[in-house]
């Protein structure tokens, strides 16, 4: 993999909880290259490490030892300033909880974060149009979260990240609180905004199902990662 086209890397990432005799260990000197424009799932048995290590490289941890370069930037170094904007402008996250604000209308939920960024939202007028229609939602505008299933729900926060242009999107276990069938639906409209869009996505899932929409799979052993 040319390292150009590499987007997310992580290098000899060691990660501990606790301290001394209750330490534990989750990861000791984890690798792992995304390339740009990829559909990365990351599998591993529970407690493994895989949301420690999704966290870690989503600068939303950051008591670890390694290096984490995003889009060519070392995370590691940056101070908390600028690690903020590249987690706004740069990624979009997407959880097992859809984390909607029930108050608000399903367009104020999708428009919250460019509002709390600073960002025009006048200038996403015809890309939030698209995304809407992309994540089948332009009916659903008004609605608030207690009137959606959870499968649409989650298309909410799958808007909501991606209307800010991101060039990855990092996933928890997107599907955990989904059926089947809307498990399905969320895998597939994350594979048409990987193929359509070129955004980057990694997404950790115990699900071989959710995971063979993905063109690579990796996995977490050891405290390592191996794929």
């Amino acid at each position: 993999m040319n390292e150009h086209d590499i987007v997310i890397s992580a290098k000899n990432i060691y990660k501990t909880f606790g301290k001394g005799d209750t330490a534990q260990v989750v990861l000791e000197g984890a690798n792992l290259d995304i390339a740009r424009g990829s559909f990365v799932s990351l599998m591993g048995e529970s407690g493994s490490g895989k949301s420690t290590l999704l966290y870690l490289i989503g600068g939303l941890d950051r008591d670890f030892t390694g290096d984490i370069y995003v889009a060519g930037q070392n995370i590691t170094a940056l101070d908390d300033s600028r690690l903020s904007q590249i987690r706004c402008r740069q990624m979009g996250f997407v959880f097992q909880f859809y984390n909607l604000a029930a108050n608000l209308t399903v367009e104020d939920n999708i428009l919250l974060p460019l509002e709390m960024s600073g960002r025009s939202t006048a200038e996403y007028k015809s890309r939030y149009e698209e995304i809407l229609e992309i994540t089948g939602l332009t009916e659903k505008r008004k609605s608030y979260p207690s009137q959606l299933s959870g499968g649409q729900q989650q298309r909410v926060a799958i808007a909501r990240a991606v209307l800010g242009e991101p060039e990855i999107i990092l996933a928890d276990e997107p599907t955990g609180n989904l059926d089947a069938a809307s498990g399905a639906e969320i895998m597939t409209l994350f594979r048409r905004l990987n193929q359509e869009k070129g955004i980057t996505i990694l997404q950790v899932t115990h699900s071989a199902e959710s995971a063979s929409y993905s063109n690579r799979i990796v996995v977490l052993r050891n405290r390592q990662i191996e794929g």
